[in-house]
Parts: structure tokens; C-alpha cells; sequence
């Protein structure tokens, strides 16, 4: 275990101007309890009277410790632990985990699951979105936004609870397919969210979009350019927002993207009225592909029949002594995955969500590592602020959408 060490105000000393070592500007802490850092973040700002001069974002304070769990469990049951990850994208952890899962041990997915995988993901995507935009819109007094974009929200997580008996946590996307089908329910609650959810994103715009107040708080504020951004590793609206349209839906499509029609939303001003444009777009183009998706819905299984790595369904348990044998064995002893290293990236709502999973012959992995988009956005955020009064700092920090789960792995 690494020891404790000491440190000095000497090693920190080059993060803040030398006008903070003379007293001549302020250092404030913001953080790690604050409503607008969306979670446990500390902010270490230098101001000169209102200007932020540096910010120095500081982060840890959850210690989750999830990647080392995942170590210590059987690759099935280290998925729940993914639920955890970024709490605003559990199904979306979910996929990209068990992705990594079936291609260390070349597992297959029926079409039917791939379609229900498409559905679930963008749903969540939306639901992510709109978590954002109402309490950036709270952080900028405008509270209508918030109640509205969660009434919006609770109707993707009673479709969630009606495929798998939960709001959040879901668990629902397996490895080789989905833990089981969706209800008969499943495909008019679908379209009745199809239905009414244009209307409301043209409300939302109709409030903010023009809205003088929220453009004044918003357009050349936090100005992001696209060479900063790909410096830093910056992924998702944030990185489309500054004028690179990579999404990997489109660059490297997954579970059938590649048959759907939909569009990658892009700017170029890197402002923060630019990351909430391409945001409030994607609500439209998640739900032209959930439509698609629905529209398509093939018939047939929703699990791989490999029982070597997928438990049989409970219909066969009573009926076969081989099903009960398997269904004992994988949830006791896990299935063994190859002496391999694999890592399987997709599009998360804040940008690439990548899973590194490292097998050795046995049932457990001996190294799981993310790749989460939100550390990389959030690293940015000492670049974009300078100069920029607090109040902006709110905006910008908003902007970012980051999820301190995502961060404190």
C-alpha cells in the first residue's frame, strides 16, 4: 500500500499566480459541498475581485474504489457495480461493460437484444440530458426548467422500472443479451413518450433558446477551442460543441447503430450556449433513433443460447437436470474468459465511455479500468474559466455536465 506523505505549499505553488503569494488576489474555496458543482467537487479558485485568475478542480472525495471491486468479483456479478459508475447512465454502464464481457470471451447478442439495447441506451441518453438541462437551467434561476425536464425524465424511468423492476439501478443489459423481454406493456409506453416528448423539447427551447437573459449568461462565456479540447482528450457535446463531430455511433458503429438514420449534432463557437444547443438536439436525434428502433423490433430470443457463459432461462430449470447444473455452476463459480486484455468503448451521454478488462483463465478479471468521459471534460474546466467572473463560473461548470461517479472510480 503506498505510504502517507507529507506535502508542502512549495510543491503546489506554480497551480496559482504570483500575485496569490502576495496577497494581492484571493484564494476561495467552492466545494466539495456546493449545489452548482453537481456532486462532491472541490474548486480551488484565485480571484481577482470577480475575475476568476485560475480554478484548480480537486476530486476523490467519493472513493468509490468500483474498478478494484469489480477485481474481486465473478464477471457476473461486477456488472452491478457498473450501475454505480455514472448514476446519470446505468444502462449505458451497463452496455459498455457487458460489450467488453462478450468480446473477451466472443460471446453473441440476438438481434432482438441489440434493437432493446439501442432503445434502453437512448432513453437513458435522454433522461441524462434532461437531468442536465434542468438543473443547469436551476443554476441559472430558471426553475420552471427543472420541473419540467423531470416530469419528462420520470416517464423514462417508469419504462425503465416496467422492463426490469427498477428506476435507476437497473442491471438490465447482460452479458449476451438482456437480463429478460420487455412486457407487452413496453412498446406503447415507448411510443407514448414518442409521442408527446417533441412537443415538450420545443417548450424547453421556447423558454430558453431566445430567451435574452439565458443568452446573456450564456453565449462567449467559457470558450472551449477545438485544439484545446482534443489536447485534453475531451469526448461527447462538449467535444461536438467546439466543432469535431466525433461520435462513435457514427465513427465506430455498435449494436446496429449503422442501420439507423440519425445526425451528429455539431457547433462551432465552443461557448457554453454551444454545448447546450448540441444537447438539446441530441434529445431530438435520440428519439428519431428510439423511434427506428422500435419500428424494426424483431421477434426472437433475448439471450445468447451459449450456456456456457449465459444462464438458462427459469422455464428450463424445472425441466432439465444440464439447465439446473448450468444455471448452479455460473452463478457460484462464474465462467473462466481467456488470458486476453480487451477494452470495448461506446458513446456515453457526456462523451466515450471505455471498459478495459483484463482476463487471466479464471472466473474473476485481474484488472478492470474506465475510460470515463467525465475526468477528461472536467480537466478542461481550469482552461475555460479564466477571466470569467463567478457567476460565469456556475455556466461553465454546468456546461461540463460532469458526473463525479464518473470521476472518483
Amino acid at each position: 500500500m503506498a505510504q502517507l506523505e507529507e506535502v508542502s505549499v512549495e510543491q503546489f505553488k506554480h497551480l496559482v499566480s504570483e500575485r496569490a503569494l502576495t496577497g494581492e488576489t484571493m484564494l476561495l474555496n467552492m466545494g466539495p459541498q456546493h449545489p452548482s458543482t453537481h456532486g462532491v467537487l472541490r474548486l480551488l479558485l484565485e480571484l481577482d475581485g470577480e475575475i476568476v485568475v485560475n480554478c484548480i478542480p480537486d476530486i476523490g472525495f467519493l472513493h468509490t474504489g468500483i474498478e478494484k471491486n469489480m477485481e474481486a468479483k465473478t464477471y457476473q456479478k461486477a456488472e452491478v457495480m457498473t450501475d454505480r459508475l455514472d448514476y446519470m447512465n446505468p444502462m449505458g454502464n451497463n452496455l459498455a461493460y457487458c460489450m467488453a464481457v462478450e468480446k473477451l470471451v466472443d460471446l453473441d447478442v440476438p438481434p432482438r437484444a441489440q434493437a432493446l439495447r439501442v432503445i434502453l441506451v437512448e432513453l437513458q441518453r435522454i433522461a441524462s440530458h434532461l437531468v442536465w438541462l434542468g438543473t443547469s437551467g436551476l443554476d441559472l434561476a430558471a426553475m420552471s426548467m427543472f420541473l419540467y425536464c423531470f416530469r419528462e425524465r420520470e416517464q423514462i424511468l417508469d419504462i425503465f422500472e416496467l422492463v426490469s423492476g427498477q428506476r435507476m439501478m437497473t442491471t438490465y443489459i447482460r452479458p449476451g443479451g438482456v437480463w429478460r423481454d420487455v412486457p407487452v406493456e413496453f412498446e406503447t409506453a415507448v411510443r407514448d413518450f414518442i409521442r408527446i416528448f417533441p412537443k415538450r423539447v420545443d417548450e424547453y427551447e421556447t423558454l430558453l433558446t431566445r430567451n435574452p437573459l439565458f443568452i446573456d449568461r450564456m453565449v462567449d462565456i467559457g470558450y472551449l477551442s477545438r485544439e484545446v479540447a482534443l489536447s485534453y482528450g475531451v469526448t461527447g457535446p462538449m467535444l461536438r460543441a467546439s466543432g469535431v463531430g466525433w461520435d462513435l455511433r457514427k465513427v465506430r458503429p455498435y449494436c446496429g447503430y449503422e442501420q439507423y438514420d440519425f445526425n451528429v449534432p455539431m457547433r462551432t463557437e465552443g461557448d457554453t450556449y454551444a454545448r447546450y444547443l448540441v444537447r438539446v438536439q441530441e434529445l431530438r436525434e435520440s428519439l428519431k433513433i428510439v423511434e427506428q428502433a422500435l419500428n424494426k423490433l424483431p421477434l426472437g430470443p433475448v439471450r445468447s443460447e451459449n450456456r456456457k457463459f449465459v444462464p438458462p432461462p427459469r422455464s428450463e430449470i424445472g425441466v432439465s437436470m444440464e439447465a439446473l447444473i448450468h444455471h448452479f455452476k455460473l452463478w457460484t463459480e462464474g465462467f473462466p474468459a481467456p488470458k486476453a486484455s480487451v477494452y470495448n468503448a461506446v458513446e456515453s451521454p457526456r462523451g466515450e465511455l471505455g471498459v478495459l478488462l483484463e482476463g487471466d483463465g479464471g472466473p474473476k478479471p485481474v484488472r478492470v479500468h474506465m475510460r470515463t468521459p467525465s475526468f477528461d471534460n472536467l480537466a478542461v474546466l481550469s482552461q475555460i474559466v479564466k477571466g470569467h467572473l463567478v457567476a460565469d463560473l456556475v455556466a461553465i461548470l454546468a456546461s461540463t455536465d460532469i458526473v463525479l461517479g464518473d470521476i472518483d472510480r
